[in-house]
């Protein structure tokens, strides 16, 4: 691909002066400028979104293919050791 050459670029810089005027040629780059940078930004941000999504479901799925943790097994009352009779204190 050819480049543009110093005498196509100095054409080209003139009609543009000429068109718009010198005072206006800055507002417009300026303006590119920031076009450019919003679209850049929105393009980022909507690829981050889409990672941090792509991230939360795969959280999702690994929590749900992991087998849930049961507490442990009670113990059932016949099988704890009761106080023999004598020991226990009445009342009267």
């Amino acid at each position: 691909m050819k480049l543009l050459n110093p005498w196509e670029l100095l054409l080209i810089v003139f009609v543009l002066v000429l068109i718009f005027g010198s005072k206006r040629l800055p507002q417009m780059g300026r303006s590119m400028g920031g076009a450019i940078k919003g679209f850049k930004d929105s393009v980022t941000d909507r690829v981050e979104k889409h990672d941090a999504e792509h991230d939360q479901e795969q959280e999702a799925l690994q929590q749900a293919q992991q087998p849930a943790e049961l507490p442990p097994p009670a113990t059932p009352p016949a099988a704890q050791p009761q106080a023999d009779p004598r020991e226990r204190d009445t009342v009267v």
